[in-house]
């Protein structure tokens, strides 16, 4: 059974009212599911998914999803509105879906979940890092986290590979260096 990618799941997560969602599409593609049973799910268990679990698209939203998603054409001329997904409703859902790929899939997106809150974290606390040993055992810590994430589909053989991310507080250097086993 194929588990499913760090990335895969990092590419769904958009911010939807400050929040950090899965549309119900997305949802079901990473289940492997049809996002009617999604809704489904929500429909026959309402006590399971309480106000801040889901969060109902309005127009507005479509409509910049729309723009701003090519994987949301499809919505352009549906009359029918997305639900979103908090980390929440994520958690929620994976107590209706049943089976081994359901399983797998909530453990995934529950990590993609927590790796970014790290990360957030970590960025925070580097801005608040009173001397230069501190930041840079976060900046450490951060690197660690974003090597964690990007090399975790990394398919390399006998190169070397650098990213460099700035940031507000601070500039981001990994370099991988992989060889042939």
């Amino acid at each position: 059974m194929n588990t499913v990618k760090f990335s895969e799941i990092q590419d769904k997560i958009i911010t939807i009212r400050g929040k950090n969602v899965i549309l119900d599409s997305d949802v079901a593609y990473l289940y492997g599911i049809q996002t009617k049973e999604v809704n489904q799910a929500v429909k026959n268990n309402p006590r399971k998914f309480p106000t801040g679990y889901t969060i109902e698209i309005i127009q507005d939203e479509k409509d910049e999803l729309v723009k701003n998603f090519d994987r949301f054409d499809k919505l352009k001329h549906s009359s029918v509105y997305p639900t979103a997904f908090t980390e929440k409703g994520l958690y929620m859902l994976a107590t209706v879906l049943k089976g081994d790929k359901a399983i797998d899939t909530t453990i995934d997106i529950i990590e993609a979940f927590a790796q970014l809150r790290e990360l957030q974290k970590t960025v925070a606390e580097l801005s608040k890092a009173p001397d230069e040993a501190q930041q840079k055992a976060l900046m450490q810590k951060g690197g660690d986290i974003i090597a964690e994430l990007i090399d975790n589909d990394l398919q390399t053989t006998d190169s070397e590979t650098s990213i460099e991310l700035n940031f507000a507080v601070f500039r981001f250097k990994h370099t991988v260096r992989r060889k042939d086993k």
